[in-house]
Parts: C-alpha cells; structure tokens; sequence
C-alpha cells in the first residue's frame, strides 16, 4: 500500500503534523518526483475528512523545511531533492514556540538595543548633510573608506589603501559584485563542494556556472582545485575560516597551497569572510597572501547588529575601476545613514566592542554544543556562529530535519548548501546566535535525543 495520500482513519493529532509527516514518509519512499503537483487544498480536505485549514498547516509546514513550494495561481508542488534548492533558514511566526537554530545571525542583548539608540540619538543632533543628500560615493563616503581602513587593518589582518576599498550594502551585495568584476557569463566559478548557500542561485543569475570542488576539514583540496582549473576556470570562491556550513577552517599552509594553485592556473580568488573577524587566532587571510589576485570582502552585519548592513569589498588595484563600475550599475552606493553609524562605531570603538561580545558568546556557545553534542559527530570551531552534525546513517537530513521542527526546532539541512551533484555529508547546520544560552541548550538537547533515536516506521504503511 502506498503512503500517499495517508488513510483518515490513521491521521493522529495535530492532524497536520500527521499529514506532514505523511508527506515525509512518502518522499523518503520514493513516491515523489520534483515537480510533481499536490493536490488542491479544499480537494485533500475532502479526501481527508478535515478542514482546509488543517491541509493549509500542514502544507505550511511542507514549505517551511523546503519540500514543498507554493505558487500562486498554479498551486503546490514537490521541489524535495531538486536543483533549486530553499534557504537553510525556515520560517518562524512570532506566535511560534520554536527554537530557530536555522538563521546566522549574531547574538543580542539589551546593551546592543541602547548602543543602536544612542547612534541614532546622536545622529538626530549632529548629521552630515552628505549623509541624506549627496549622489557622489566616494565624496560621500570617503570619511566612511578611512573608518573602514583602520577596521580591516586590526580586525581581517589587511593593510590596504582606502582607494581598493569599496563599501557595499552588506557582504551579499559585495558578492555580487566580486562575481561580476571577476568574471563574465559563461566563466566557470570553483568553490567549495558544500558552500554557501546563495552561490549557486547567485551564480546561475549571473550567467555564470559554479562548480563545486572536493574538500575535506580544511576546506578546498589544493589537488581538486587544480584538476577542476585545467578543464577551464576564471576564479575560485572560496569561505576559509569556518563560514562554509562544515566549518572548514584552512591552516595557513592550507592557504599558501591554494593560492600556489591559483597563481599556477591564473585564477582570481574570492575571498568570503563575513563573519571572519568572530573567529579567534585566524592565519592571514588570502587577500594578505595574494593581494593581486584576491577580493575579499566581510562586514559588520554579523559582527555588530544585524540590521548594520554595511560590507566591504576590497579589490585588487587593476580592478578597482571595473568594481566599482559593476557597483554603480547594481546599487550605487552603501547607504550613508547606515555607513555614518558604521563609521562611528569603529571611530569610538563601539564596533570593536561588538566583536570581543561576539567572541565571548560564540565561545561560550560552541563549547555548550560539544558539551550536548560532543557524542556524536558533530564539527565545531572556537568561536564560529554555527556547527556541524554528521547523521547517523538512520538519518536523512530532509527527514532529521523535519523531525527536528516537529520538535519545535528549526535547523538547516545539508542539501541546501550542495553546489555539485557530488556526494556529500549527509548533515545539518546548527546555528548558535538567534536565541537565548537557555533556549539553545534545550534545542541542542532535543537534537541530541532525536539524532540517538532509531526512525519509527512510517505510520501509514501496512
């Protein structure tokens, strides 16, 4: 007997997470091709015996941990396993009882609040007329590069003039930026096998192809790179100090090896470090090592607060020109408010402050996870925002994770950072930052309990 549709006489209550888990079930038999089309909600609540309120949860709860997608007008169907993968974060109401270990975001406290409403304070008294008139970046911005200087000379270990230094609207937009000044529609991109998880989306609308390399705890195999850049490559994008969802965390000798290849192969380097500066004891990043060839780019939204949407893209000097020309075309300028309060922070130390927070926190978080997690295979740097845990083989990610949900914890599974087709850790991201010491210990709990249990087998089969 097939597991789709679920007999009404075996849904249990919550009757939507019983025909959720149905759902599941069926997908993890194969039942499911991507693409295929469910039925409508009024038609399943007929088939069912219950309200379409009750299939309208149920097909929420299908969206959110990404096997599902609605579109309007034509319907629900099955995107389980397909190349358009969702976001690792998942939806959370506000009226929701759920732990969200889903979304990186930086930790906060009510000092963070009144830091915020002291810069705004002060901004009400004493704004740059620049600040909310001008339409000439590097007139408006230049107090803003010199700011952005002394940060990236004490906290990325980079001494860069201010005119390589190109402020964004956040690392996201810096990426796009570096792809489009790096390369142009048809290039082949390396990264990391199991990367970030816009690069492949980002990539594809850019025209470009993204190819995923072999790694290992370090991160990209200098070997990999090699043999994927003599079948044709422009650049490499890589995360590495612990961004990537592994925490891949490359030694130095791991970064000299790979821009040995690079400059071999004659690629550019994109260098990914967001949230870098959070990571204790870091080796010189890869724009320091080859400053000719790299764009690095970071910023403060997960190191400060993260509404702080300011980045930083630094550019080889025989690219400035051509980034900042992608910049212009794309978004013209960061915002000055937001750059003004940037620019205050790191003036007055502020930022710097921030940071150490982070530090102590993610340092405190990540030693909690081992302390719950450490039984099982689970991946953790010193300070990083997230960490990693390798399933047992009871396990899919997909399943573990919309288990985890039912749970009341949201977490982020493995297919949604996959760039290749390649074989890959069947695991999930776990991040640390988006809720309370206490509430995260009673989420890594539920995970550890659910990781050491045995899957029941599916309600519904006979």
């Amino acid at each position: 007997m097939t597991i789709w549709p679920p007999s009404p006489d075996r849904l249990k209550r919550p009757i939507y997470r019983s025909i959720a888990q149905a759902f599941i079930e069926a997908v993890a038999a194969g039942e499911f091709k991507n693409g295929m089309r469910l039925p409508p909600h009024r038609r399943l609540a007929y088939d069912l015996g219950v309200s379409i309120h009750t299939i309208s949860r149920a097909y929420e709860e299908l969206t959110r941990i990404g096997l599902i997608k609605g579109e309007v007008g034509r319907g629900s169907y099955v995107t389980a396993g397909s190349a358009e993968v969702g976001t690792p974060w998942q939806a959370v109401g506000e009226s929701e009882q759920v732990i969200d270990l889903s979304m990186l975001v930086p930790v906060r406290s009510a000092w963070h609040d009144e830091r915020m409403r002291d810069a705004l304070r002060a901004l009400a008294e004493d704004l740059p007329i620049s600040a909310y008139s001008s339409f000439r970046p590097r007139t408006t911005l230049r107090s803003h590069c010199d700011a952005a200087q002394i940060w990236l000379q004490q906290h990325c270990g980079l001494d860069v003039p201010r005119e390589r230094i190109l402020p964004t609207n956040g690392c996201t937009t810096a990426m796009t930026v570096a792809l489009m000044t790096a390369a142009v529609p048809g290039d082949v991109i390396l990264t990391e096998d199991l990367g970030h998880h816009t690069i492949k989306a980002l990539g594809r609308s850019l025209g470009l192809r993204m190819k995923g390399v072999a790694m290992d705890a370090e991160g990209l195999l200098p070997q990999a790179v090699h043999d994927a850049a003599t079948k044709g490559a422009t650049a490499i994008f890589v995360m590495p100090s612990g961004l990537s969802p592994t925490t891949a965390f490359m030694s130095e000798a791991r970064r000299l090896a790979i821009v040995e290849v690079a400059r071999k192969c004659d690629l550019l380097i994109i260098e990914n470090d967001a949230w870098g500066p959070v990571m204790k004891n870091r080796p010189p990043p890869l724009a320091a090592l080859a400053p000719e060839r790299t764009l690095y780019l970071t910023g403060l939204s997960k190191l400060t607060v993260a509404g702080m949407r300011i980045g930083w893209l630094v550019v080889p000097d025989r690219l400035v020109t051509t980034s900042r020309t992608r910049h212009l075309v794309t978004s013209w300028m960061a915002t000055p408010l937001i750059a003004e309060i940037a620019t205050r922070w790191i003036n007055d130390g502020t930022a710097s402050d921030m940071l150490r927070f982070q530090q102590e926190q993610f340092t405190r978080r990540n030693r909690l996870a081992r302390k719950i997690l450490g039984h099982l295979d689970l991946r953790s740097g010193e300070s990083g925002m997230h960490v990693w845990l390798n399933l047992p083989e009871d396990w899919s990610a997909p399943e573990f994770v919309a288990h985890a949900r039912n749970e009341r914890v949201a977490i982020g599974a493995s297919a949604n950072f996959q760039v290749s087709d390649n074989d890959h850790p069947n695991g999930v991201r776990i991040c640390l930052g988006a809720t309370s010491e206490r509430d995260l210990a009673e989420g890594l709990r539920i995970l550890s309990t659910l990781a050491q249990s045995t899957q029941e087998p599916a309600v519904f089969a006979l």
